[in-house]
């Protein structure tokens, strides 16, 4: 099955959210292709479909809703975030399977760093120790995803200050650069999602980048 991976470098919310869902309709019409987009968003908070919109603490930039699950978290430059449009249903792929292959997906990549991720139990996202290092929040409709993924690579963390990140108090945030104590180049982590998403997701066959 063929993978198709856009790199959008660094582009809006709002816009990469109507690439995600023109590709989405695309998959609908042709199950036989998937995507994988990979992006760095200009500063903004999002809003799950469920959120408590009182865990923005501090509007010191841009508010979306959305309709993702989870509650609010913040992207912006420094940030790998990554929507696969993929076809559960096609693949034969539960929703609570496929969130656990993202867990896993974002797990391999920080082993490649040398870290010791883990999944809290009652808590989403993975963690290194007592911080969070990445979020997932998607959407699935009709058998095809959207949203998915962010890792703080070289994210400015202050940022995470002004909301209740996640819906959970006092959580601690953090970061590859913070946890290595050195700057990681972007192209270096998106080689390793793409590598470790191809090897999950079983789409070793082919896949074309954009």
């Amino acid at each position: 099955m063929l993978i198709h991976i856009q790199d959008l470098k660094r582009k809006n919310y709002l816009d990469t959210l109507q690439i995600q869902e023109d590709l989405r309709n695309q998959v609908l019409k042709n199950d036989s292709d998937n995507h994988l987009i990979l992006v760095e968003h200009d500063h903004v908070y999002t809003l799950g479909k469920n959120a408590n919109s009182t865990n923005v603490l501090n509007k010191s930039c841009e508010i979306i809703q959305t309709q993702r699950g989870g509650d609010v978290t913040y992207h912006g430059p420094g940030q790998l975030v990554a929507y696969p449009i993929i076809n559960l249903k096609k693949k034969k792929i539960g929703v609570k399977s496929y969130v656990e292959m993202i867990e896993k997906l974002i797990s391999n990549i920080l082993f490649d760093y040398g870290l010791e991720p883990h999944v809290p139990m009652k808590e989403t996202g993975v963690w290194i120790e007592d911080r969070k290092i990445a979020s997932i929040g998607i959407n699935v409709s009709r058998g095809v995803t959207m949203h998915g993924l962010a890792i703080n690579v070289n994210t400015d963390l202050t940022y995470f200050n002004n909301i209740i990140s996640c819906g959970i108090e006092g959580v601690k945030m953090t970061s590859l650069d913070k946890e290595l104590g050195k700057k990681i180049r972007m192209n270096d982590i998106k080689k390793s999602l793409i590598t470790h998403f191809n090897q999950i997701f079983k789409e070793n066959d082919s896949y074309k980048i954009t």
